[in-house]
């Protein structure tokens, strides 16, 4: 079932062999890396590698359009699914594939089927008619169509759409299955879930199948409510909001009375929460949305007896999310909770989801830890005219900053020095600093470490940390000498990099203190010239070389940040 490489011309951006071949080589794929999971020849059918375990019990079968992954074979296993028949992308399977499916399951002693559909159109008739066909063979075949959409506030004729929840079903419907529970059984206790459950989704992108242009177009600046997983049209497209204002506005919305697929949500409920990647959401985003989501349950006086936060039904690449709650008692969270081997199933704690876990209080500085004492006098006062004029130095910089480091790494050298700076600023402001060098170096460690951010402000955290030490003993121009050694060397320890590696290393400040600003900046002109050998600049062709630094801006912005 491989395809051949090249046969396309065109892939739409995507990663494939073959637009025609991407279903196969998909499943293809997962059951090579799966040994739980086999292929049925001649069928996009995959289905347990143990059929034998099932002799007695009830086979699950589910699947639908490939694109969605991982489902729905991402949710093969004891558990879960005996098995899954794949369409092309976005493509209701072959009723000849189902109804193989249904053969293999049937002979090899289960004790019924059971279709679990998603209600799309093509997914009903075709695993409809292959229903028929089984039982006009004699095979004992349920099916349950699962739709959970909560998007339309007036019902459609085709009904609510099949989304997310439908993974819930193939728990819930795995679990009564492993536990040796009737076809019927099964098929009363799934459907009575499907009805206490809701899905909403949101989009901040379209997506594209293989081979083909995005299924609609949004702005940079719009997002869309109650997109289907195929990319239909949605109920509602507005202007971006953040992550709490959209999380608020999707539970009200597939919780309103006034909604024909709204979901009665009232306080003292309990319910499993899905935060479900719709394919091209970022991790960060994603875990945003679920404490969002946490937290927005919680003030409305709901349960969240479970939360699942993951990519568990996808459209492609789509940027987006959708919530899916599904109202639970004792029993049902017993069957969420149940062993599964599916891959695709997350490892969940058996607890509840909440934002009012107790944090632990932060450890208490250790013995010898140099205290931070504000100072007054002339000293205290010439460094804090120092350190001012360093901070407006660097925030009158950050512009050029940025631009030359956005020919070498992300562009944000600027910005995190201007962090430093307006800290340093505010901190000076604040109260004294300490006159005594050892403490001021120290203080300057632990607050660029804090604020500044990035590899730089560890560099200089290390840089620092380690020049305060010679002066606990003496200040005079040996023991600075010793300082400023103390702090280059710890950074070329624990940071790699040498002189000559064109980084802040190779503008380091001689031992000869009453020549080092000189030294310093012929060291630091001189790095123009030189082949990025360390830092993020060294892993650019030709090690950042080709940087159009502008005259008295030897500054590395090549390495880290």
């Amino acid at each position: 079932m491989s395809s051949t490489p090249g046969c396309d011309p065109f892939f739409g951006g995507k990663l494939v062999n073959s637009v025609a071949g991407c279903a196969d080589d998909a499943l293809a794929g997962l059951v090579a890396c799966n040994p739980g999971v086999q292929l049925l020849q001649g069928h996009r059918v995959a289905l347990r590698a143990d059929l034998v375990a099932i002799r007695g019990r009830v086979a699950l079968l589910s699947g639908g359009g490939s694109g969605h992954e991982p489902a729905h074979a991402g949710y093969i296993g004891k558990g879960m699914l005996t098995g899954v028949v794949a369409g092309a992308v976005f493509t209701s399977p072959a009723v000849g594939s189902i109804l193989a499916a249904i053969r293999a399951v049937t002979q090899a002693g289960a004790a019924g089927t059971l279709l679990i559909v998603k209600n799309y159109t093509g997914d009903r008739l075709n695993f409809g008619l292959a229903l028929e066909r089984a039982r006009a063979e004699g095979a004992d075949v349920r099916m349950v169509v699962v739709g959970d959409d909560s998007a339309f506030t007036t019902l459609k004729k085709a009904g609510r759409r099949g989304l997310c929840g439908t993974v819930l079903i193939h728990k819930v419907a795995g679990a009564l299955a492993e536990a040796g529970a009737s076809l019927n059984e099964i098929v009363e206790k799934v459907s009575a879930a499907a009805k206490a459950m809701g899905t909403l989704g949101l989009s901040l992108s379209p997506c594209s199948v293989p081979g083909s242009k995005p299924t609609f177009q949004l702005a940079d600046d719009e997002m869309e409510l109650g997109l289907g997983i195929h990319g239909e049209a949605g109920v509602r497209r507005m202007k971006m909001l953040t992550a709490d204002e959209a999380v608020e506005m999707m539970l009200t919305h597939m919780t309103d009375p006034s909604n024909a697929s709204h979901l009665p949500l009232s306080p003292g409920a309990s319910v499993v929460l899905v935060v479900n990647n719709l394919g091209g959401l970022s991790c960060l985003e994603l875990g945003i949305v679920a404490g969002a989501a946490v937290r927005c349950l919680e003030r409305r006086g709901v349960s969240i007896a479970r939360a699942l936060v993951g990519s568990f039904m996808t459209a492609l690449e789509m940027a987006g999310v959708s919530l899916t709650l599904l109202l639970v008692d004792k029993e049902l969270v017993g069957l969420i909770d149940a062993k599964t081997t599916a891959m695709a199933w997350p490892n969940l704690a058996t607890a509840p989801a909440t934002s009012r876990r107790q944090e632990l209080p932060a450890p208490k500085e250790g013995a010898g830890t140099t205290q931070h004492e504000p100072s007054s006098g002339p000293g205290a006062a010439r460094v804090q005219k120092v350190l001012e004029l360093v901070c407006s130095t660097l925030l009158n910089m950050q512009d050029r900053l940025n631009e030359l480091d956005r020919q070498a790494g992300d562009g944000d050298c600027g910005h995190t020095h201007a962090r430093a700076a307006r800290a340093i600023q505010e901190w000076v402001r604040a109260r004294p600093p300490p006159a005594a060098p050892a403490q001021l170096l120290s203080a300057l460690a632990d607050l660029l470490l804090e604020k500044m951010g990035g590899s730089s402000g560890v560099l200089y955290g290390l840089f620092l940390t380690a020049a305060a030490r010679p002066l606990l003993r003496s200040s005079d121009l040996p023991a600075w000498a010793d300082a400023m050694d103390a702090g280059i060397e710890a950074m070329q320890r624990y940071g790699g990099a040498a002189p000559g590696d064109r980084t802040m290393v190779s503008a380091g400040v001689p031992g000869d203190v009453l020549g080092a600003v000189c030294s310093a900046e012929a060291a630091a002109e001189a790095t123009k010239h030189m082949e990025a050998g360390a830092g993020r600049a060294s892993y650019i062709r030709g090690g950042c070389t080709s940087l159009l630094t502008p005259p008295g801006s030897p500054i590395n912005l090549c390495g880290p940040s």
